[in-house]
């Protein structure tokens, strides 16, 4: 063997070994990598996602009104889109009202406008059924929020989505009740719900609304005058779904 000969050999084992190497170093990323490209996505696509958190307040009342009562009260033709026959409203969300320990704000100074726009109230119909009442809640209420108009309505959604209809209080019949068997169903289907986070209001002798109170990042908490408040008869109509 040539002494150029020689030389050579042990540059293509070198060569050969680092080839060897390199694939066996790839095979083992692949192996590493390939079961963690899905699994993060997974967990992320399951993780809920915090809700933007008001200041300049206490607390939250989420006011879901039973609309059957109110179109009997106010809109007994049907003329409105809450009240018009083809829909079937049960409870709607009357408002999600920033509250103090003792009173509560209204009608607060903001930078954002007075006027909701169509296109985003447009989104909340399927819970919050006009455009009016949506205007008048920003006003009254968001605006005291310390949030913009959409992460104050992201809330609210938020919030009615917290809550648990149970289907004995979505009938299609005339039902008698109280606010004792009401507040009993609620709380039986939405864990962690206690009876002194909530009210049931009525008026003329209708259930009219159901008051519950939430802290700012959504979770359930008591409140002893929005508990007080609540209905005290002891025989109440729960009108008919439409």
């Amino acid at each position: 063997m040539t002494d150029f000969r020689r030389r050579l050999l042990p540059l293509f084992a070198a060569l050969l070994l680092s080839a060897c190497s390199g694939e066996s170093e790839q095979q083992q990323d692949a192996v590493a990598t390939g079961p963690a490209t899905t699994t993060p996505i997974a967990t992320a696509q399951t993780k809920a996602q915090p809700v933007p958190l008001g200041s300049g307040f206490d607390f939250y009342v989420l006011s879901l009104s039973w609309s059957p009562s109110w179109c009997l009260e106010n809109d007994p033709s049907g003329r409105s889109q809450q009240c018009a026959a083809e829909n079937d409203h049960g409870f709607i969300v009357h408002g999600l009202w920033p509250q103090n320990e003792q009173g509560y704000p209204e009608f607060c100074r903001t930078r954002e406008s007075d006027r909701v726009p169509e296109a985003l109230g447009r989104t909340l119909f399927d819970i919050m059924p006009s455009m009016g009442l949506i205007g008048h809640e920003w006003r009254k209420h968001g605006s005291c929020s310390g949030l913009s108009q959409k992460d104050y309505f992201t809330v609210l959604r938020a919030a009615r989505e917290k809550v648990t209809i149970p289907s004995a209080l979505h009938s299609e019949t005339r039902q008698r009740t109280n606010a004792a068997e009401i507040e009993a169903s609620l709380t039986a289907a939405n864990p962690g719900l206690r009876n002194d986070a909530l009210a049931v209001t009525c008026a003329a002798g209708r259930v009219d609304e159901v008051r519950i109170c939430f802290n700012k990042d959504l979770s359930f908490r008591a409140c002893n005058a929005i508990d007080r408040g609540g209905c005290k008869m002891k025989n109440l109509s729960l009108p008919a779904i439409p």
